[in-house]
C-alpha cells in the first residue's frame, strides 16, 4: 500500500495531526505559549482568543481540502502526502508498525461563490503576511496542517467540513447577490 497518495489520510498522518493539536490545546491550557500567551499574574492564562489563529488555520487548511484542483488544493495535497510520511516514519520508529489506510480526505467541494470567498481570503492574507506578528502566524500555520490532515469524509470531521465549505459557499452566494443588486450609485 502507498501511504504517501495525496487523497488518503493514514493512521499515522492522522495521529500526528491529532497530536499536534493537542499540544497546541495543553500548551494554550496551561499559558505556556504557542497559543496561549504566558500566565501572568492576575491574568488568565486561557484566554479564548490565543486560540483564533489556530481556529482560522484550521478553517483555512478544510478550506483548502474543499478546492481540489487549485494551487490550494495541491498545497493541501502536498501536506498530507507529508503529514503521512512523517507520521509514517514516526509511528513506524516508536511503534514498530506500519501505518494503514485511515480515510479519504475529502470535503465538500466548494462551488463558484464559495471560491470568491477563499480567494478573497487568500489574496487578503497575502498582502498582510509581513504585518502578522509571529507568534500568530506559526499559530496560523500549524492550524492549516492540522485542518488538512484531520480533514476527513468521516465522522465528526465530516460534519465540521461540511459546515465550513457550506458556510464558505453560503457567505459567497450572499456577497454575491448583495453586489448584484447593490446600487453602486448610491453607494458613492
Amino acid at each position: 500500500m502507498n501511504q504517501f497518495t495525496t487523497g488518503t489520510i493514514t493512521t499515522a498522518g492522522f495521529a500526528l495531526a491529532l497530536g499536534l493539536l493537542g499540544a497546541q490545546l495543553w500548551r494554550w491550557w496551561k499559558g505556556g505559549g504557542g497559543g496561549g500567551a504566558p500566565g501572568t499574574a492576575g491574568g488568565s492564562s486561557r484566554d479564548p482568543k490565543a486560540l483564533i489563529p489556530l481556529g482560522f488555520g484550521i478553517v483555512f487548511g478544510i478550506l483548502m481540502v474543499g478546492c481540489p484542483s487549485g494551487f490550494l488544493g495541491k498545497l493541501a495535497g502536498f501536506l498530507r502526502w507529508g503529514g503521512n510520511g512523517g507520521g509514517g516514519l514516526t509511528m513506524g520508529f516508536l511503534t514498530g508498525q506500519d501505518a494503514t489506510t485511515f480515510a479519504q480526505a475529502a470535503a465538500p467541494r466548494l462551488d463558484d461563490k464559495g471560491a470568491l470567498v477563499v480567494t478573497a481570503l487568500a489574496i487578503g492574507l497575502w498582502l498582510v503576511r509581513k504585518k502578522v506578528p509571529k507568534l500568530p502566524k506559526g499559530e496560523w500555520k500549524k492550524g492549516v496542517f492540522i485542518g488538512v490532515m484531520l480533514c476527513i469524509s468521516t465522522g465528526t470531521a465530516a460534519v465540521i467540513a461540511q459546515a465550513v465549505v457550506g458556510g464558505a459557499n453560503d457567505l459567497g452566494a450572499q456577497l454575491f447577490e448583495v453586489a448584484k443588486t447593490a446600487d453602486v450609485g448610491s453607494l458613492v
